[in-house]
């Protein structure tokens, strides 16, 4: 069924034909993955609250309503009494790999069953160990930099911008590197399960994926249970005590989960920063000039164009947004990237401003599903944008990416060819 519901959202005419359906609202169309500020900027002033009859789903647009959202308990991660879920639970029936992985992910749990699972990567996954992995990842930019420096040009996104993260997140897992390039391609394959209507091949490869980094990942669990070593599997492994022990299952679902996750935010981050900074040649010169504007120049990279667009929830409890009403079991999508340019929060916020100060966006959600590789993701943008900018401070290449992912949720190039 998947598979023949991409189909048709392949063919152009077919999605405008839908456009009466959304109530014009069609974020569907080529138009919108080419420029989605101008979708958002509509339904944040015209409808705030708008429902999508398309999507059967409310779409919040406005800084101040996607926030308090956030941050409140009428809405809930836990969708799996929605209709979307029992649906994919049937057509999963006879896949318990992945039909776990999709119901037991953090982005799925909410309540005591989230804190306890988060808690655990929490313990293992601090900012010390992170900060302590800033050398070896200036090593593997560097490395991947080498790769392309005598050719004179490179493809952006597959030569640094998914490789990186990839490789940064199989090596805090442990992960040995003979086996990095089994994990992009099973990256490449599972990423899907964020954006289903992606892809040509409907639930074929994340099932296989998911099989296949299951079967990769069960054994590992099973000899660093006996015997840690200085990764991440091991922590969450050692971290656990009493109460806090948890089934292999869901620490088979938050390995995948972090590979998934873990690179892809980073991937679309670094691809968007330097079309930000091809349109902007005088905001790239600035931040050439003053090199320690990095850190807010990535947190301005993700509010300008965020690498997530919406994240989706279900109502928990009957609530009032803009004037109307939100029933329980309904669903919602939190639009971050239009709360990042709403003009009530932000000063100007169709402007790149690489030293924007403060900057409370919302490209890593807030409240009790704020991103926990927040960090690392941030980091890894600063090593590859900084080196970047100090090996090739001359690169070129076009004023916009010349095709960008067909996603509604994922924002980020397809591909960005650059002269060094």
């Amino acid at each position: 069924m998947l598979r023949t519901i991409q189909w048709l959202l392949s063919k152009e005419p077919l999605v405008r034909a839908l456009t009466p359906l959304s109530g014009g609202f069609n974020p569907l169309l080529p138009a919108h993955h080419l420029d989605p500020h101008a979708t958002w900027r509509a339904l944040r002033e015209k409808e705030p609250v708008f429902y999508s009859r398309l999507f059967g789903a409310y779409f919040v647009t406005r800084y101040d309503d996607v926030l308090e959202l956030l941050r409140g308990t009428q809405l809930s991660a836990d969708r799996s009494d929605t209709a979307v879920m029992r649906m994919v639970r049937w057509f999963n029936r006879n896949e318990p790999d992945f039909g776990g992985f999709m119901e037991r992910n953090l982005l799925m749990l909410e309540g005591a069953e989230h804190r306890k699972l988060r808690g655990l990567v929490g313990k293992a996954f601090t900012p010390r160990r992170v900060e302590a992995l800033r050398p070896h990842l200036e090593a593997i930019v560097e490395d991947l930099l080498d790769r392309v420096a005598s050719e004179g040009r490179m493809e952006l996104i597959a030569d640094l911008a998914y490789p990186f993260p990839v490789i940064a997140i199989s090596e805090l897992l442990g992960v040995p590197t003979s086996d990095r390039e089994r994990f992009r391609r099973w990256t490449g394959d599972l990423v899907q399960f964020l954006d289903p209507l992606q892809g040509n091949q409907g639930a074929v490869p994340m099932r296989r994926a998911t099989r296949e980094l299951y079967a990769y990942f069960r054994p590992l669990l099973a000899a660093r249970r006996s015997e840690a070593r200085d990764d991440l599997i091991s922590a969450m492994i050692h971290a656990e005590t009493g109460a806090d022990e948890i089934d292999d299952n869901d620490l088979l679902a938050l390995c995948t989960l972090l590979l998934a996750a873990g690179h892809e935010t980073t991937a679309n981050l670094i691809g968007n920063a330097v079309a930000a900074l091809l349109a902007h040649p005088e905001e790239r010169r600035r931040l050439q000039d003053e090199p320690a504007l990095m850190p807010r120049a990535v947190d301005e990279f993700l509010r300008y164009d965020s690498p997530i667009q919406f994240t989706d929830r279900a109502v928990a409890e009957d609530c009032e947004i803009e004037g109307r009403t939100l029933r329980k079991g309904q669903m919602v999508a939190l639009v971050l990237a239009s709360a990042n340019r709403d003009p009530r929060q932000f000063d100007d916020p169709d402007r790149l401003d690489v030293g924007r100060d403060p900057n409370p966006h919302l490209a890593f959600s807030h409240g009790a599903h704020f991103c926990i590789g927040t960090q690392l993701a941030q980091m890894e943008a600063e090593i590859a944008l900084s080196a970047l900018l100090r090996r090739f401070p001359d690169f070129k290449g076009p004023a916009g990416p010349p095709e960008w992912r067909a996603s509604i949720l994922l924002r980020g190039p397809a591909a960005l060819p650059l002269s060094l």
